[in-house]
């Protein structure tokens, strides 16, 4: 699998979320293991069931996110306001409204937030372009053409 890019801020939350998986809920996971192991038969022991069941998730995305990190490439945002490029805060015009989005890496984009991936179709197609050139992006209801009006 070839290396995402990801900003710091995202490679930060991601570290952050290993830590708190491994350090805390580890830890909180295995004392509700033991204390449901304490009520006796496990075999029909709720707690214990979904106790289990949730060390089990937690490992597995423990895992996930170690393998993520080993396989991204952080990015900086290289200031340039004259390209759009990670971390770019764009306004642009499309169909007679202006909106803002920030580029931003997979595990941050929140389209709610005005926040797009640079793996989405809107965001491939945004990277490195300047003020004043329209893109077009096919959506499900029909392409849609943007014009970039600024670059922060």
């Amino acid at each position: 699998m070839p290396d995402q890019i990801i900003s710091q801020e995202g490679y930060e939350k991601l570290k952050k979320e290993l830590d708190e998986r491994t350090n805390v809920k580890r830890l909180e996971i295995a004392t509700r293991i033991e204390a449901a192991k304490e009520l006796g038969d496990l075999s029909e022991n709720a707690e214990y069931a979904e106790a289990k069941d949730e060390q089990a998730f937690n490992d597995g995305r423990v895992a996930e996110l170690m393998a993520l990190l080993k396989n991204v490439t952080v990015v900086q945002n290289n200031g340039d306001k004259n390209k759009v490029s990670m971390g770019s805060h764009i306004a642009v015009i499309s169909e007679g409204k202006t909106k803002e989005f920030t580029v931003v890496s997979f595990n941050e984009a929140n389209p709610a937030e005005g926040k797009i991936s640079n793996e989405s179709p809107l965001g491939v197609a945004l990277l490195n372009k300047k003020k004043g050139d329209n893109i077009t992006v096919n959506t499900p209801r029909g392409p849609v053409v943007y014009e970039i009006i600024a670059i922060k």
